[in-house]
């Protein structure tokens, strides 16, 4: 391929990617190919010659396309969302074009500004403390070990990088029994093992119980080991629960434990003024990750990590060969040393693109909305005779299940509401999914795609009430 065919080629991509977000309900929202479908069409080896563009594309929308989970439907409503917008999309596009490796201040200066600016940004959106300093990260994950890598570094004086654990300080972590299932995986990552992470009760909310937390703490002192950090999560994956911050920082600040708040999905929901007093007490954090990438309309990946201190983050993460050494030193951030990967991708210019093209209120239009039409679902699952809510919507994810008249065993709405969400995902028509809170099959239905309607939220719920019905008719 030359410069002219990249030229004609890119055109044709760009108006196929026009058409793409025009006409994405003609999709099935989920793929209905079966395993090993796709594989099957794919060559066992590859091409000893190169292939035309027009073949490659053409095998593309065959083979690839009809195994996608449409993502960006309006009609999405699993998991949490993995949000794109058109400004996101261009601006990924000029970063894949520059190719550029962000690691240091010096292989892109201005990458490296941008991303403090943006993040700067991005936590007065939020209403994060303006002193606090800020990174992309590719995922809550990735941010979270990195939080937990950082306590354990303070935590040791920095010894356990240097010596490993070796019969060292017997750590643990608390987090509630709704937690991401990250946080143990970052335990283990970190050296601490699975079995000194303590996962507390959580109440009728689904939040983490403070009175568990500190007995669980106490306990632990008395049997030889160290406290050493709390995983808080502001909107849980399961149910969206809120863990009361106020209470649980008070406790780490009690018993000096390090304070990570997980808010992946919910972090979002403060760009409104009226959700700040949910995190009452955030001053007294030490960091916080939410993700741009679910509900802030910015492509996958981009988590928005900050810090009280960088100080413990640098020194746990950097590492200084001769051919890493520049002449700027401490003037700049070098972000490699910010993060788990030396190898960093542009991440702030999307998020930029984002920002500057939506601006605060259109941020906040956009997430108010999916809120408002969530609460209004809500209204209608409390009024229906055949569908209960299983736990509070404080943002615009909504756990409920169909129960229809006379059906009262357990086993058998379990069995019922799998076979509901089935049916509607197999339809193409829209796609949610599922998790399980206190025994019980839970449907989850997540509102917040980026271009969503309120119509699509209405169909949707027509839809589940007709296809419950035919289930029990």
């Amino acid at each position: 391929m030359d410069i002219n065919e990249f030229r004609k080629r890119g055109h044709e991509l760009v108006d196929w990617m026009a058409d793409y977000f025009e006409n994405i309900e003609q999709y099935p929202v989920k793929s209905g190919v079966a395993p090993k479908d796709i594989i099957r069409q794919l060559p066992e080896s590859p091409p000893e010659k190169g292939e035309s563009f027009n073949v490659i594309f053409n095998d593309f929308q065959e083979i690839i396309i009809p195994g996608m989970t449409h993502w960006q439907h309006p009609s999405y409503f699993a998991y949490f969302n993995a949000n794109n917008s058109y400004p996101s999309v261009l601006a990924e596009m000029l970063t894949a074009t520059m190719g550029a490796q962000c690691m240091i201040w010096q292989t892109s200066p201005a990458a490296a500004e941008l991303e403090e600016r943006v993040m700067q940004w991005t936590a007065e959106l939020i209403g994060l403390p303006k002193e606090w300093d800020g990174v992309i990260q590719e995922t809550a994950s990735a941010a979270t070990l990195v939080s937990l890598l950082s306590a354990r570094e303070k935590y040791s004086d920095y010894e356990v990088n240097r010596g490993g654990f070796y019969n060292r300080q017997k750590f643990t972590v608390y987090c509630s029994t709704e937690t991401h299932s990250s946080i143990e995986k970052a335990v283990k990552i970190i050296g601490l093992g699975k079995e000194n992470l303590r996962k507390i009760e959580v109440g009728d909310e689904f939040a983490m119980i403070p009175e568990r937390l500190e007995e669980a703490v106490i306990r632990d002192r008395e049997q030889g080991f160290i406290p050493l950090a709390v995983v808080a999560t502001f909107g849980t994956t399961g149910s969206t629960a809120i863990d009361p911050l106020e209470p649980i920082a008070d406790i780490c600040r009690e018993y000096n434990i390090w304070l990570h708040v997980d808010a992946a999905y919910a972090g979002t929901a403060l760009v409104l003024p009226e959700k700040r007093h949910l995190i009452k007490g955030i001053e007294k954090v030490d960091t916080f990750v939410f993700n741009p990438h679910k509900w802030m309309f910015t492509n996958f990946d981009c988590s928005a990590y900050f810090v009280k201190d960088k100080e413990p983050l640098i020194r746990s993460l950097e590492i200084l060969p001769e051919y890493l050494k520049t002449k700027e030193g401490s003037r700049v951030n070098n972000y490699r040393d910010w993060g788990i990967q030396l190898g960093r991708r542009f991440r702030a210019l999307k998020l930029w693109f984002v920002i500057r093209t939506f601006g605060a209120s259109g941020i906040r239009e956009k997430v108010r909305n999916h809120i408002q039409w969530a609460q209004e679902l809500v209204q209608e699952i409390e009024a229906s005779e055949d569908f209960e809510l299983l736990a509070p919507v404080p943002f615009a994810t909504i756990c409920f299940r169909y129960k229809p008249k006379g059906v009262s065993d357990r086993d058998e709405l379990n069995r019922l509401n799998q076979q509901l969400m089935e049916t509607l995902n197999d339809s193409g028509k829209m796609y949610l999914t599922h998790t399980k809170l206190k025994g019980i099959y839970t449907l989850r239905l997540v509102i917040g795609q980026t271009n969503q309607e309120k119509r699509h939220v209405d169909q949707a719920w027509k839809r589940i009430k007709a296809t419950a019905a035919n289930l029990s008719g």
